[in-house]
């Protein structure tokens, strides 16, 4: 997978905390997960914030955050060292979804802001080894874009936030590009008086799909909680 990620890790966590729908689903959804059925693994951890709420709403879990953008796993490492708890039940791993080792039981698998950047067959193959795997009645989160055929997205705020004496605010538009993928271009400006204003793009590619495409995918029922969260389950039994 290309390192969409690690040129704007700076600004990743800002994100969230303006969009705080997506983090209020996965606590719901985590709070039904027996932990004892295996850890919970996190593909994407980006800088942690999935990993630490994980730990927080599951204080036993063990879970295996999987993030191959090194920006963002210097960030997630920094915090896991940091705290005692983290420390002694994450690990950290470099590899992408499709190459990652898993453990042979899952309770659960959190795919947020991730899937998209997987193809068509790569993301067969990952359900191919991960569905086996999956604990009986075991949630996949999963955080997509609103929106799920090819489509140009006129520019939309992804975050305004002061730090400091500097002002943040993201954005976000997109374009069709073949097939199901969209171009996204993320653009980050920081002004204030402190340093001179600062321009930071970033563009990566997104295929389009939602959650009703991969329960087909997958054969697992498929739930949507948010506009962008949804969850897929494994079977009872």
């Amino acid at each position: 997978m290309d390192d969409f990620y690690s040129p704007v890790a700076e600004f990743y966590d800002l994100v969230p905390r303006a969009h705080p729908e997506g983090e209020a689903a996965l606590r719901k959804i985590l709070a039904e997960v027996d932990p004892s059925a295996g850890p919970v693994v996190d593909i994407g951890a980006g800088t942690g914030r999935t990993c630490r709420v994980v730990a927080e709403v599951l204080p036993s879990a063990k879970i295996l955050a999987c993030e191959p953008a090194p920006a963002m796993r210097a960030v997630l490492t920094h915090d896991v060292v940091a705290d005692e708890d983290l420390r002694r039940r994450v690990t950290i791993v470099g590899e992408p979804a499709e190459s990652v080792v898993l453990p042979d039981s899952i309770s659960a698998l959190i795919l947020f802001g991730v899937l998209g950047h997987i193809g068509p067959e790569d993301r067969r193959a990952l359900w191919d080894r991960v569905l086996p795997r999956l604990a009986p009645g075991a949630p996949v989160l999963v955080e997509l874009l609103p929106v799920t055929r090819p489509t140009a997205l006129p520019p939309m705020e992804l975050a305004r936030e002061q730090i400091g004496d500097l002002v943040y605010e993201g954005s976000l538009e997109a374009e069709p590009i073949g097939g199901d993928l969209i171009r996204m271009t993320s653009t980050w400006r920081i002004s204030g008086e402190a340093a001179p204003t600062r321009v930071v793009r970033n563009v990566s590619e997104w295929h389009t799909f939602g959650i009703e495409d991969l329960a087909e995918e997958t054969g697992l029922a498929g739930e949507q909680l948010t506009v962008q969260a949804g969850v897929l389950r494994a079977p009872q039994n």
